[in-house]
């Protein structure tokens, strides 16, 4: 009676590490980072070398202060990452090595001044995580860390598509130090592809071949292959164009001699052969272009300099007009070169739809602005100028701080993308922040809705981070990225009012370039706009005026533990990602690692009602002990090793662990039922197959799909039969459908057989009935949760796919009386509400009475994920709500919320 799917991540370091900075020296050290060394030096005049580089001349003065930093060898684990000069003041980002292995987030910031001929340290800030022990030798080889990583991604997308995604494919980056606790070792693969754009940055044990850590390196608003240097064969023309709103603005376009029209390539802002170009992407697809340099586009074009209608209709027009804008804010405002600080292309792509379909969206990727084609209402995203700002500004991030893309670092990422899409938009149209709609973004791009109703966001929502943060799992909106973003956008936004544009516009800029660091989030954005505001010569109101904007949004050090919750909690801080409950018989079974999360994870049981203490399952043998299930009587999970994936067994009394199966690459259902287990796996080239086997008796094992032209895929187990999804090749055609066999007699019996195009999601079983989730029109974004009796009649949706109650639903699990799926509601906002909910159904009823929906199991804020019923109406959950991640249950479910 288990679930599928609902996964948290690993805890990143320095969530909430900052401490006061009115110190000099602030000893920041996250309870479970590597880290002992400050994280802010303020207020003080040191000399460093006056010769040689600057970076060489931080690494000098750090090695003369060792006392202070505890860096033992600056010259040795520092590496040079970029240096920020303006006018006399230098600042160095300096990249920590651990034996010659970057380390993820560890950087450490210098900063400068040239006086009459020397160099004065003025500060320092960053992280240098300095308890770092772990080897950098490699168990598990390169290959099969890539193998891992596609196929954790491949299963994630599977799983909340319910269908196999496109094609992907894995690129490895080298070794990767992730800095918990004495650090461990990680293979760093980029995943891309899948069908949309895919790009995820996924790190993996490289012990075990564990995929520990994964967020998205794609940046949304809501490469192998570069374009070739364009010909110059005439000087740069003046050209115009006509924008979506219907205001005509000059362009500055360039004349293409080998295709003999005029294009929209600006060349007149940067030097050499760097432009800023705006190209045609029209009939891509999203997932053609994301990460990915799409083959066979061009630059938009005119046979004269005035650009028409086509070039205004796909957004061209305006996505060169504001990239320009953009570019000449950065040069203008904060003397920054193009994204990067020295003068690299721009690349815009315009267009693109979502398999032919609308788009509305946009994002960076790395390398290029890409912008979707927009809909009914939604006018192409380049139309709005905030828009182009905070994509451009992501590169701007990319190429500084370059905060990680996950939890409260990829929140405070959009923060400042927004922050800065905003001042831009304001400047150019000259919108006071004073207006109560110059905190709105995105809101010039609809065809008839008020600029309010518009708005994609609004960073004057007032939001604050006890009252409505909003605690999710990576593989929730990155961890929160979007639906955090406006706590600390908001913060500066106010302050921006208060301060005034130009002064809080350096202020922002001084600390994201020269202050923060990859894993900074909310507390240390705030004292690093603190500290930037007293570097700039801000006087004490205008600091006081900052810290109020700060507090009345709630970002205040500790703000964490002002989060509450309705529920009990059975085994805190779990530390851990990619990992599902199981539950069953009045026991519950979870995956832990440490406070640091360095070590791997081991299996805890504990009895549901909260009486007694956990007990430790599986052994401690460096594998990683993951997707446990349990029925009270027998904890059954995997175990990820370097030489590959056993199904282990051990009886919830105690007793000896017995290996049921082994093989190289699993999936992620595990249930168990008596002597019955179940599980699925993956064989070469991605092909899903569901198995089950005796636990008496586990060589004899039988397994389903894993074929070209068979595959099977979650298994849930009750009473001595298996349910299962399949999809099979009959007579040239495929033929999708749900099956359940009966273990004793060997009758496979075909429940459902879906309609063509149906996608098919997790099941669930009890004494009487199947359960399963199905999508029959992919592009609502609603599923639907089936039941039928076990001989495959009395089917009926107790939560349709289409009316005004229905859910996006992607984990379910049942028991004999209540059946609950882990779901978002569909087309929800930005808000508390599309972070995945709890919802509870009765199981049984009479085939012909409407279905009865008993409401909420939780009332809490922030993710619910990776149920498993335990009986009656009682679950266990993984709930993130509070930004830490608790294995938790009710009494009784909530019903009703609101």
């Amino acid at each position: 009676m288990r679930h599928r799917r609902g996964r948290q991540a690993i805890g990143l370091p320095g969530a909430a590490a900052l401490l006061s900075v009115a110190a000099l020296v602030v000893p920041a050290a996250p309870a479970h980072a590597a880290q002992t060394g400050p994280t802010l030096v303020q207020g003080i005049r040191e000399q460093a070398p006056a010769e040689g580089s600057a970076a060489d001349a931080a690494r000098a003065y750090l090695d003369g202060k060792e006392s202070r930093y505890r860096i033992a060898d600056p010259e040795r684990d520092l590496v040079p990452a970029a240096t920020t000069t303006t006018g006399d003041r230098e600042a160095v980002r300096l990249q920590q090595r651990h034996r010659g292995v970057p380390v993820l987030g560890g950087q450490y910031i210098v900063r400068m001044e040239r006086e009459d001929g020397e160099r004065v340290v003025t500060g320092t800030s960053g992280r240098y995580f300095t308890g770092l022990s772990v080897g950098t030798t490699p168990e598990v080889g390169e290959a099969l860390a890539v193998e891992r990583a596609v196929n954790a991604v491949r299963t994630e997308l599977s799983d909340r598509r319910f269908a196999e995604p496109e094609e992907i494919e894995g690129t490895p980056r080298g070794l990767v130090v992730l800095p918990n606790g004495s650090g461990v070792l990680t293979w760093h693969i980029t995943v891309h592809g899948g069908g949309e754009p895919v790009r995820r940055e996924v790190y993996v044990d490289a012990r075990a071949g564990y995929p520990l850590l994964e967020y998205s390196g794609i940046k949304t608003f809501g490469a192998p292959h570069t374009p070739r240097a364009p010909q110059r064969s005439l000087a740069a023309e003046q050209g115009t164009g006509v924008k979506l709103d219907g205001t005509t603005v000059d362009l500055a376009v360039d004349h293409d001699a080998d295709r003999g029209l005029y294009v929209l390539r600006d060349r007149t802002r940067l030097p050499s052969d760097h432009v800023l170009s705006t190209w045609d992407a029209r009939g891509k697809w999203a997932a053609d272009v994301g990460g990915q340099w799409p083959e066979g586009i061009q630059e938009f074009a005119s046979p004269t300099p005035a650009f028409g209608g086509e070039a205004t209709d796909s957004g061209a027009v305006d996505a060169h007009w504001a990239a320009g804008k953009v570019y000449d804010y950065f040069k203008a405002r904060h003397g920054r070169d193009s994204l990067d600080g020295r003068g690299m292309t721009v690349n815009s792509l315009v267009g693109v739809t979502d398999y032919g379909q609308p788009y509305v969206n946009a994002f960076w990727d790395g390398q290029k602005m890409v912008y979707g084609n927009g809909d009914a209402e939604y006018r192409p995203l380049s139309a709005a100028l905030d828009v182009v700002g905070h994509e451009m500004t992501h590169g701007v991030i990319e190429h500084s701080a370059n905060l990680v893309y996950a939890g409260q670092s990829g929140a405070l990422n959009e923060a400042i993308a927004d922050y800065f899409g905003n001042a831009i938009e304001a400047d150019v149209y000259g919108v006071p922040a004073s207006d109560p709609d110059s905190g709105l973004l995105g809101e010039r791009l609809c065809r008839t809705k008020s600029p309010r109703e518009c708005a994609l966001r609004d960073l004057g929502d007032g939001r604050t981070t006890a009252k409505s943060f909003l605690g999710v799992g990576f593989s929730t909106d990155s961890g929160g990225v979007h639906l955090n973003s406006t706590i600390v956008g908001g913060a500066l936004w106010d302050a921006r009012e208060e301060l005034g544009a130009e002064v809080m516009d350096q202020v922002v800029y001084r600390a994201l370039t020269e202050y923060l660091t990859p894993l900074d989030g909310f507390t240390e954005a705030r004292a690093a706009v603190l500290a930037a505001a007293r570097d700039l010569g801000i006087p004490a109101s205008g600091q006081k005026a900052l810290q109020r904007a700060f507090t009345a949004h709630g970002i205040v050090p500790g703000w964490e533990s002002a989060l509450g919750v309705d529920s009990d909690v059975l085994l805190d801080r779990v530390n851990t990602t990619r990992t599902d409950l199981g539950a069953g018989g009045g026991w519950w079974a979870a995956s832990k690692s440490n406070e640091e999360g360095s070590e791997p994870y081991s299996v805890w049981a504990g009895r549901a009602d909260g009486e007694g203490s956990p007990r430790l399952m599986s052994p401690n043998d460096g594998r990683y002990h993951v997707n446990p299930a349990t029925d009270g009587k027998t904890v059954v999970w995997q175990a990820y090793g370097a030489d590959g994936v056993d199904v282990l067994a051990r009886p919830v009394a105690g007793g000896p662990v017995k290996k049921l199966w082994h093989g190289r690459t699993p999936g992620s259902s595990v249930d168990v039922d008596g002597d019955l287990v179940a599980f699925d796996y993956v064989t070469y080239g991605g092909r899903r197959a569901v198995a089950y086997l005796s636990i008496k008796d586990p060589a004899n094992v039988e397994s389903i799909g894993g074929g070209t032209y068979h595959r099977a895929w979650s298994p849930s187990v009750s009473h001595g039969k298996v349910a299962y999804q399949e999809r099979r090749r009959v007579r040239a055609e495929y033929a999708v459908g749900t099956r359940v066999i009966d273990v004793a007699t060997g009758e496979n019996k075909q429940i459902q057989l879906a309609s063509d195009g149906t996608s098919l999601g997790p099941t669930a079983i009890n004494g009487t009935h199947v359960f399963w989730l199905l999508d029959d029109d992919a592009t609502d974004g609603q599923t639907a949760l089936r039941r039928a009796t076990l001989d495959g009649s009395a089917v009926v949706d107790l939560s349709p796919e289409t009316g005004p109650d229905a859910l996006n639903a992607y984990a379910l699990t049942a028991s004999e009386d209540t059946v609950t799926v882990g779901a978002y509601l569909a087309d929800a906002p930005l808000s508390n509400e599309s972070a995945p909910k709890l919802h509870q159904f009765a199981a049984s009823g009479a085939p012909e009475a409407p279905a009865t929906r008993k409401g909420r199991v939780s009332c809490n804020r922030g993710e619910q994920s990776s149920a498993a019923a335990v009986a009656g109406g009682q679950v266990v959950w993984l709930d993130s709500t509070t930004g830490i991640t608790d294995v938790v249950t009710r009494a009784r479910p909530a019903g009703r919320c609101g």
